[in-house]
């Protein structure tokens, strides 16, 4: 297929696995997330980012502190001055407390990502991809008291990844940056800072960007329109945007994007629990070849990820967006 599918990353954790946690149980419950996703005819699969599965907070995905809270100089243990100061942030307002404080020279402490990679390379033969948070999102998520600005410590941060995904075994790798959308004003030094990370990865590059989801809500308000130069400025073979919660009118936008840089279509809503059928993705793949061409389109994917959503709701969006691709290709 010139189109392929894939995820953007996440999964819901099955319920099992976060009423008996072991590791036998982790890698029981990855086995699972492959499965369902090699039988539906995923082109390109993930692990469903299970590999940040933390037994204390089995509702969250561990987008942030999996991978802020190894690092060292990083104190973990929040006083009520650290909370006050951080929620003085207006950009960071959908959190109430920061994901650690910065009290020195950042190291990558116990973080070991070609680790989790390899676990899940040993779970499945299909094509796979692998999923961080970048250093943009973590940078903003830190209450910081050593660097003295953002853009520093977002490079100290990414300098920390790309060594991590200089040594990762997947065909993909992926990086996920969901606060950037709502501050566009910040894309120069963010796209210094990711660029450098994806200038690591020894395989394909990717990235995917969102305007967030945590209960079904967007976090974030804001336009494809206004990144295009960030966009075109990325490091990557394609880039994976939310489209299908947002309808397809910002197209035209991105018709001025780079051409280097493939797109990834957003064409499952993870903010509804109404599974799309076939046609309407194929509609959806149809109206977006119109508008870019083609060639231009990598994958189609979720709009971003599933651990929201209950895990019968995400099969059928899972096959739906297979069902929908090869409804489109068989039309051309």
């Amino acid at each position: 297929m010139p189109i392929k599918t894939t995820v953007v990353g996440s999964y819901p954790v099955p319920d099992w696995l976060a009423a008996l946690p072991s590791e036998q149980a982790l890698l029981d419950a990855m086995r699972v997330v492959f499965k369902i996703q090699e039988e539906a005819g995923i082109d390109l699969v993930a692990d469903g980012e299970l590999y940040r599965f933390d037994v204390n907070h089995p509702d969250t995905n561990g987008m942030i502190e999996y991978f802020v809270r190894p690092l060292r100089n990083v104190r973990n243990t929040l006083g009520r001055t650290d909370v006050a100061e951080f929620r003085r942030d207006q950009g960071m307002s959908f959190r109430a407390r920061p994901s650690g404080v910065v009290e020195g020279p950042l190291g990558e402490g116990a973080l070991d990502l070609p680790a989790d990679c390899r676990r899940a390379r040993y779970l499945t033969r299909a094509p796979l991809k692998f999923t961080l948070t970048g250093p943009h999102m973590l940078c903003k998520t830190l209450l910081d008291r050593h660097y003295g600005s953002r853009p520093e410590l977002c490079q100290a941060l990414a300098s920390i990844l790309a060594a991590q995904v200089a040594d990762l075994d997947a065909e993909v790798v992926q990086v996920d940056e969901a606060n950037l959308p709502g501050h566009p004003e910040e894309w120069e030094w963010a796209l210094a800072g990711i660029n450098q990370v994806l200038d690591a990865v020894i395989t394909t590059p990717a990235v995917h960007l969102c305007f967030g989801n945590y209960g079904g809500q967007t976090i974030q308000r804001g336009s494809w329109e206004k990144l295009l130069a960030y966009l075109s400025g990325l490091h990557c073979d394609h880039v994976l945007l939310e489209l299908a919660h947002r309808g397809n009118w910002e197209l035209p936008f991105l018709k001025e994007l780079s051409p280097k840089v493939r797109l990834g279509l957003g064409v499952v809503d993870i903010k509804s629990n109404v599974v799309e059928s076939a046609d309407q993705i194929a509609r959806r793949i149809e109206e977006a070849a119109t508008a870019l061409g083609e060639e231009r389109l990598a994958y189609v994917n979720p709009d971003c990820g599933f651990w929201m959503l209950k895990r019968s709701v995400a099969d059928r969006k899972i096959r739906a967006l297979v069902e929908g691709r090869d409804l489109y290709a068989g039309r051309g």
